[in-house]
């Protein structure tokens, strides 16, 4: 069964990575049912821009751009690219090309299998890791935080490769850096949450925008902030539509 999907990807300078991950990308959107790229600018002062405008679609795919007026951040991408996308299925990827595509065949596979794919998240978890030792240990660190504060159990919460619906994401409450939470805010509203184990490969270009002192400083507000969202939560877990043959 084939399934159209917009593949969203945020980018800020990526212009080493960008133009060899959609070419990786194309034949396989196309093999899954075909659909779109979405490529989400956010104010890049490289040639990330001009590199995927003259990057050509397939058979199947079409490459769409966006861009941001100003630097908003990787979520803010997300957010664009989603309520731009014309397809429900909704799959995600770091602009950096450390995400292996190939993954994105074998989810698309647990995703034709469950019971509850308007409720669902498909998150990849890198079993092995190709960052530096110091990005290894803060995540682990924050792993274990956020486990007990959140009682999140996702292996790999920030992993950038996930499949979901449109539907759900659009639900969620948003907030920047979102995206390092969507496990708990799924599991928040009913819906269920499947860690997928995928590659994780060297950058072929650049450096990471984030330190993880900068990840610190937002994730602690964050952690919180998602803390009492959840505990304030309050969502029905059956609605039935009432009428005379019901009684």
């Amino acid at each position: 069964m084939s399934i159209n999907i917009s593949v969203v990807i945020p980018i800020y300078n990526e212009e080493g990575n960008i133009i060899s991950l959609i070419e990786e990308l194309l034949p396989i959107v196309d093999e899954i049912g075909g659909g779109e790229i979405i490529i989400v600018n956010d104010n890049s002062n490289d040639s990330s821009k001009d590199l995927v405008l003259n990057k050509k679609d397939s058979n199947k795919t079409k490459i769409k751009l966006l861009s941001h007026a100003k630097q908003s951040g990787q979520s803010a991408g997300l957010l664009t690219g989603i309520k731009f996308a014309s397809n429900n299925l909704i799959v995600t990827l770091d602009g950096d090309g450390q995400n292996d595509p190939k993954d994105i065949i074998s989810m698309m596979e647990t995703w034709k299998t469950s019971e509850k794919s308007q409720e669902l998240l498909i998150i990849g978890h890198r079993v092995d890791r190709k960052d530096t030792w110091s990005r290894r240990y803060a995540s682990l660190l924050a792993l274990k935080v956020r486990k007990f504060i959140l009682r999140d159990s996702t292996p790999d919460s920030g992993c950038g490769i996930k499949i979901f619906s449109r539907n759900l994401f659009l639900s969620l409450p948003y907030f920047d850096h979102i995206h390092r939470f969507l496990p708990a805010l799924t599991r928040r509203q009913g819906g269920v949450v499947i860690s997928h184990a995928v590659s994780h490969r060297n950058r072929l270009s650049g450096v990471s925008k984030y330190s993880n002192l900068q990840r610190f400083k937002v994730g602690v507000v964050d952690l919180f902030g998602v803390s009492w969202l959840i505990k304030r939560s309050s969502f029905p877990v059956k609605v039935i539509v009432e009428n005379k043959e019901n009684n």
